[in-house]
């Protein structure tokens, strides 16, 4: 046996015994000519089945075809070494992720001649990263919440309300914004305690939720006893509308409250405004607009709306 072929043998034997997929692809005719017969253990197609790139791309996930094969396509003719991730399937039905790392080879001119690859089972390292993507978002989502109503916190409240007035902005729609606060509820917490207070605010929240109906409606604990609700693409009599149903939402849950002034239930105040930002308004200007028609509300006497100047 001549040399060479014995070092082609060794390396053919070294290729095909690891659990990577070696393959080459003839860039002329966008055929297979060589594939790993680790393909057909892994995906269970036959190498002989892999005829040309249309057997490839005819075996990826179909909401992955077109941007691996555009970009695989794009970087070749670059002459450009990439990699790609996607799903392939499976002679019975299932995918398997797959990383296609490739080598473009050239010629003596500089033209592409051809493409040598790898092809990776990396189906447990999307299940890990999919795992950690997922514990991040819980854990995303837990930073937003009021640990003790469960409603929206201030931070996920400064998030939305940035994000709502640009987007306000932009299309050159109303936002409107609700501020609360519950009345006397410093004599609340001295005449039935803390823990009966924790409970009360948790009451609160639940029952300004309900008034909230819309998927963009959001309801966040402000800070204290004080809570906001921002509601994108709702004008003015939108708004009213809403604190009015806050307000009967909150006489509905007939929470006790032995020490007011006002009766023996729970009251709120409310401060509500409306605005179409302009190019340059601040917002931090719109929410201390509302927290002063709210202070308004608690000065003339409280459980009350005030919405306007």
């Amino acid at each position: 046996m001549h040399p060479s072929e014995s070092n082609g043998a060794v390396y053919r034997t070294l290729l095909e015994s690891t659990r990577a997929i070696p393959w080459k692809i003839d860039w002329a005719t966008l055929s297979f000519s060589y594939i790993g017969p680790q393909i057909q253990a892994l995906l269970g197609w036959a190498p002989s089945t892999w005829v040309s790139v249309d057997d490839w791309a005819s075996r990826m996930h179909p909401d992955d075809r077109e941007r691996v094969v555009n970009f695989c396509v794009s970087q070749s003719q670059a002459g450009v070494d990439h990699e790609a991730d996607y799903r392939a399937l499976t002679a019975c039905g299932e995918y398997v992720w797959i990383r296609d790392v490739v080598h473009v080879v050239r010629d003596e001119h500089g033209a592409v001649e051809s493409l040598i690859g790898f092809m990776f089972d990396i189906t447990e390292r999307k299940k890990t990263e999919e795992k950690l993507l997922s514990l991040q978002k819980e854990l995303e989502n837990l930073s937003f919440l009021d640990s003790l109503t469960g409603v929206a916190n201030r931070r996920k409240f400064d998030a939305v309300f940035a994000k709502e007035w640009e987007e306000a902005r932009r299309n050159t729609q109303p936002l409107s914004l609700i501020m609360f606060d519950v009345d006397f509820f410093k004599r609340y917490n001295d005449h039935h305690g803390h823990l009966d207070g924790d409970d009360c605010l948790r009451r609160i929240a639940q029952a300004l939720a309900c008034a909230a109906n819309r998927p963009r409606d959001l309801l966040a604990r402000f800070g204290g006893e004080e809570f906001a609700m921002v509601l994108p693409a709702s004008d003015e009599a939108a708004a009213a509308a809403v604190a009015e149903r806050c307000r009967q939402a909150i006489f509905k849950a007939q929470i006790p409250h032995a020490n007011s002034p006002l009766g023996q239930l729970i009251t709120v105040s409310m401060g509500v405004g409306t605005m179409i930002p302009a190019a340059g308004q601040d917002s931090d200007h719109f929410i201390e607009l509302v927290d002063r028609r709210l202070y308004r509300a608690k000065q003339a006497g409280r459980n009350q709306i005030v919405s306007a100047a």
